[in-house]
């Protein structure tokens, strides 16, 4: 009987969430709903040493903001709830237990200063990568080298120690990975990692396999930085039996600095002006406790279905030449087999460019309310009517929510100066006479649309023996205090007859004829 398919997004709440990590929860959310199957939030919070508080909570309102919608998970809860590890940490030990009784893990009673002085031998030594592994184990204090009644009376004298995974000497190690394919790894370049930590919480490994299989989970899409623990986790499931229902593995690719030089961090976005996290973070700096703010997608004016459509890019492609893709179409057009195993460069002037598409492609009542919103901060208020009118004309030169209000700035400030390289070629005294009297017949005109006013202008320069083209320049000028911009005859429409007049006025009294 085929098993449904269940994905979970397995973050810790120690700091905001990278993009990069987003990146991996929406794969995961699209294999999910793709194949029918349910999505999963589980908090990783065994560390309780690098726990920040408020990142648990920012992890919900990220994936909420970006349209990832969960089906089982702390606030949601679930069949395995649950769904925060600190919670569940009764139910490891027995797992530990079991791969002790098996042969398959060890008691290791080590100090801090043997576990230093064993690494500071190797070194010496010119060992690569000192690691306590299946050769120093055996110089080592642990259950495997010392007589069980001396274990025995450590414990029972409640000695601190750790449980380690009996790694194999020599076994390769298999496992096939959806991006990948197979993954061959020599048991000697694993190290016996730490399952259980003295303070009786279990480490990643043990938790993460554990819930893993508790919870069903059928496939595990991650980043790639947890490519070398994958061998380690197809132990465990083989010697906690369940490798029969074990996961599919799918590591995905780097994100990469925009120079494509190394991994994108947030001293990359810092340096260069660009978030690298979903929603601002305030934090505290973690040597000088001082307050801190990251910036986000979100507060910097991206739209998120721009911020997702990117995101999906990063590592994947449909196979088309298209790029605007609906969460809904991303969903029908994703699978893993098309998702690269190469690193993926990180391009901010691509985001900008999709919000660009996202944004312009809106209503115009909907771009109203933006700049509707952002004016009245100004003190600005604008009829709905008007407001849908400016936001259709300036949108083309918007990339942000707020860059329509910029743009329209226009239409509530007559301007205080005037493009000085356009007036001293265009301006003069026959083009002077002819604005001035387009500006007086202007506040009787019957028709005050676009073509209306146009169809006036042109009369008048006819009547002038001039050509639109010749006043053109200077009439924007003249009207918006600006060389470029939107639709010169819109812009006079929305302002009005009088408003325009009145501009065109100052202008004629203000510039030398």
């Amino acid at each position: 009987m085929e098993r449904e398919v269940r994905v979970r997004f397995a973050p810790s709440p120690t700091g905001p969430l990278h993009i990069g990590g987003v990146r991996t929860a929406l794969y995961n959310y699209l294999l999910a709903r793709k194949l029918g199957g349910k999505m999963l939030l589980r908090i990783e919070d065994t560390d309780q040493n690098r726990f920040v508080p408020g990142a648990e909570q920012y992890i919900m309102d990220s994936l909420r903001w970006c349209g990832i919608e969960i089906d089982e998970g702390i606030e949601q809860g679930g069949p395995h709830a649950p769904y925060r590890q600190s919670e569940r940490k009764p139910m490891y030990r027995q797992y530990a237990d079991q791969l002790l009784k098996d042969g398959h893990a060890y008691y290791a009673f080590d100090t801090p200063e043997e576990l230093d002085a064993m690494r500071a031998r190797l070194t010496a030594a010119k060992v690569p990568n000192p690691q306590y592994n299946s050769i120093t184990r055996a110089q080592m204090r642990n259950s495997l080298t010392l007589p069980a009644e001396e274990v025995e009376q450590l414990l029972a004298n409640n000695t601190p120690y750790v449980i380690r995974l009996k790694v194999p000497r020599k076994e390769e190690i298999r496992f096939n990975d959806l991006i990948r394919g197979w993954v061959v790894v020599h048991s000697s370049s694993i190290d016996d990692k730490v399952l259980m930590k003295s303070d009786g919480m279990p480490t990643y490994h043990l938790a993460n396999i554990v819930d893993d299989h508790l919870m069903e989970i059928t496939h595990v899409i991650r980043g790639e930085e947890w490519l070398p623990s994958a061998p380690l986790h197809v132990l465990l499931y083989r010697y906690l039996g369940w490798e029969s229902t074990m996961p599919q593995f799918a590591h995905l690719p780097l994100l990469l600095k925009p120079d494509g030089t190394g991994k994108l961090s947030k001293r990359d976005g810092d340096k260069l002006g660009f978030p690298v996290f979903p929603l601002e973070f305030h934090g505290k700096d973690a040597e000088t406790g001082e307050p801190t703010v990251s910036s986000g997608y979100r507060e910097s004016g991206y739209l998120p279905e721009a911020f997702i459509n990117f995101l999906a890019f990063l590592g994947w492609n449909p196979g088309t030449q298209q790029e605007l893709f609906t969460m809904n179409e991303l969903i029908e057009n994703f699978s893993i087999e098309r998702v690269s195993k190469s690193p993926a460069r990180f391009d901010q002037n691509k985001v900008r460019w999709y919000n660009e598409q996202y944004l312009r492609a809106k209503p115009d009542a909907e771009l109203a309310q933006y700049l509707t919103e952002e004016l009245s901060k100004q003190g600005v208020e604008v009829p709905a009517d008007q407001a849908e009118q400016i936001a259709s004309l300036v949108k083309e030169r918007a990339t942000f929510p707020a860059d329509l209000a910029k743009e329209a700035q226009l239409f509530f400030q007559r301007p205080a100066s005037y493009d000085e390289q356009v007036i001293s070629k265009k301006w003069n005294p026959q083009v002077s006479a002819a604005l001035a009297k387009f500006a007086a017949q202007l506040p009787a005109t019957a028709d005050a649309s676009a073509e209306g006013i146009k169809a006036l202008l042109t009369q008048v320069l006819e009547a002038q023996s001039l050509k639109i083209g010749q006043v053109l320049q200077a009439l924007r000028v003249a009207v918006t205090g600006n060389a470029a911009g939107p639709d010169l005859m819109h812009i006079m429409s929305i302002l009005g007859p009088q408003e325009t007049a009145a501009r065109i006025q100052a202008a004629v009294a203000a510039l030398p004829a």
